[in-house]
């Protein structure tokens, strides 16, 4: 599975107007599941998502998580993330779960991060969202797991 996590001030996601998911300071997450992955990848994803110190301690060091400062998660499934882009200038998609796996692991992602964090909001899959963030720093990092048969 594939995390690209950005530090923001803020963030939202609109839907046919409608805003279904924002939050204050925290990580706006785009979440892509990929082939063979299975709930073992999402769990890993979560775990090192949680935990990954991307926020400033008190001597101005990146030394604190999500977790440690209260913040929000807004998870975005999507998953151009997964896209081949090594010939043409068409990305291939054939690296992607399914769309019903996809789903699926996203679905099970955001439960399981429900359970372990407070503030957790989420963009809906399949549909066609527009995503607004104010990227704080800028600070964006790519975290990725890989199945054992990707291995």
């Amino acid at each position: 599975m594939i995390a690209l996590l950005q530090r923001v001030t803020n963030a939202n996601v609109v839907v046919e107007g409608a805003t279904i998911g924002a939050i204050q300071a925290g990580l706006m997450v785009l979440v892509c599941a990929e082939r063979n992955d299975t709930e073992k990848e999402a769990e890993q994803l979560l775990t090192k998502l949680l935990s990954y110190r991307v926020f400033s301690d008190d001597a101005g060091k990146m030394n604190r998580s999500v977790t440690d400062v209260q913040g929000g998660l807004l998870l975005v499934p999507q998953f151009t993330l997964a896209a081949d882009t090594q010939s043409g200038t068409r990305p291939s998609f054939t690296p992607a779960a399914p769309p019903e796996l996809g789903k699926q692991l996203f679905d099970y992602f955001v439960a399981q991060a429900r359970c372990k964090h407070a503030v957790v909001e989420t963009g809906q899959f399949g549909a066609d969202m527009q995503v607004s963030l104010t990227n704080d720093g800028p600070v964006t990092f790519w975290l990725q797991t890989k199945s054992k048969a990707e291995k």
